[in-house]
């Protein structure tokens, strides 16, 4: 299929970024549960589950420059074996080090190949300028499909089975990633339009960084991977240390992706509305301003169940987003590198957000000073965001 239809490649890069981004979300669920079973301590899981978001940081500017390439598809389906691969070695043989290695570079490298930093470059290329931001939002809210199937599915494996074993049922969904691949975009869209050679991004980024407003966005991701990896990986830990039961955190995290599902869609549409850093801006505030009502009242299981559909609602919605404004101002040719990019500052943010909390949580017993520079961090992107200045030139046909 080397020119499939519009809507099956965003239906193909739904279902890739929904295994791949959904397992990753299940992540927080195992932190306690394997250091109870296999005696691994919190601090090397948080870190392991850090260093999984610095290893996809540092990869994507290189995966998604192969995917403009080669196609997203070879890409992706190359990162679906990594991330089967990843958590198959800690499901067979728990310990730190396999938890380093698999949770933390194995799959990290792989969701870099698969998630929704490499899937949106295929369906930027693939939809017409005009609908591109409303399918941008449709193939990211793919992830949150993932994140609201396989959360309980995960939960359960857990409760049934124990954490390692759980984690082999993960190994097994992320096979459903090799078959969308091939539909996605296994070629090109447009083979003859001119593509860089791999050696060439270095100079590329370098470009894209000189322009103030290309950084102020990569500043603006920065705060979303850090106050998005803390929760991923924390909220669950931090509901039970609070003495709240343990279906909560999973049913947090489930809902974060329900009500992500329109979410993005609707954060996507917008982008085609008003110009796109205008918008991040506003997600990045309301995020902040649900982050610190949180923090300040106290923790209920109706309380936390409301956080997380007020969080759900704009969890991804920062890509969709995040890639129309790099489409509206570089053309879709260089979109996987140039997002790649941008997400690497997400993904230094996610590394920080995830590892300190685990060494403030292990040090204190609790996460009572995160959540105040949460907010600072948050506050920081509204500002980035809404200093940029609109495109001098238009890019959308480029």
């Amino acid at each position: 299929m080397r020119n499939p239809s519009v809507w099956a490649v965003v239906i193909a890069a739904a279902v890739t970024a929904s295994m791949a981004m959904g397992i990753r979300q299940t992540f927080g669920l195992f932190l306690l549960p394997l250091g109870a079973e296999e005696g691994i301590s919190t601090v090397t899981l948080g870190l392991s589950i850090a260093l999984h978001n610095l290893a996809w940081g540092i990869a994507q500017p290189v995966t998604g420059a192969l995917g403009d390439r080669y196609g997203a598809g070879r890409v992706a389906a190359a990162g679906g074996l990594l991330y089967v691969a990843g958590l198959g070695l800690v499901a067979i043989h728990p310990s730190a080090i396999t938890a380093l290695v698999g949770i933390g570079i194995m799959t990290g490298l792989g969701v870099a190949c698969t998630g929704t930093g490499s899937v949106i470059a295929a369906v930027g290329r693939a939809a017409p300028p005009e609908r591109r931001g409303s399918m941008l939002g449709i193939a990211a809210a793919g992830g949150s499909v993932g994140q609201a199937l396989l959360v309980p599915y995960a939960q359960i494996g857990i409760g049934w089975f124990g954490a390692a074993a759980a984690l082999g049922g993960m190994a097994i969904a992320a096979l459903l990633i090799l078959p969308a691949a091939r539909v996605m975009e296994w070629s090109p869209r447009n083979p003859s339009a001119p593509r860089r050679a791999l050696s060439e991004l270095p100079s590329l980024a370098q470009n894209a960084l000189r322009e103030r407003d290309f950084a102020l966005l990569a500043l603006g991701f920065f705060a979303c991977g850090f106050q998005l990896a803390f929760l991923t990986t924390h909220l669950p830990s931090h509901l039970a240390l609070c003495g709240m039961p343990p279906w909560l955190g999973a049913t947090s995290l489930m809902l974060v992706g329900l009500f992500n599902i329109p979410g993005s869609w609707l954060c996507g549409k917008l982008g085609n509305v008003i110009r796109p850093e205008v918008a991040l801006g506003g997600v990045y505030l309301l995020r902040s301003l649900a982050i610190a009502l949180f923090a300040i009242l106290p923790v209920t299981e109706w309380g936390t169940l409301l956080f997380a559909a007020v969080l759900g609602s704009i969890w991804l919605g920062s890509v969709p987003l995040t890639a129309a404004a790099i489409a509206r101002r570089f053309g879709v040719a260089d979109l996987g590198a140039l997002y790649g990019v941008c997400f690497f500052s997400h993904q230094i943010g996610g590394f920080l957000g995830a590892g300190a909390a685990a060494v403030l949580v292990d040090a204190t017993g609790n996460y009572a000073a995160f959540w105040p520079v949460m907010i600072l961090v948050g506050l920081g992107a509204v500002a980035a965001n809404w200093a940029t200045r609109g495109p001098i030139r238009a890019t959308a046909a480029a």
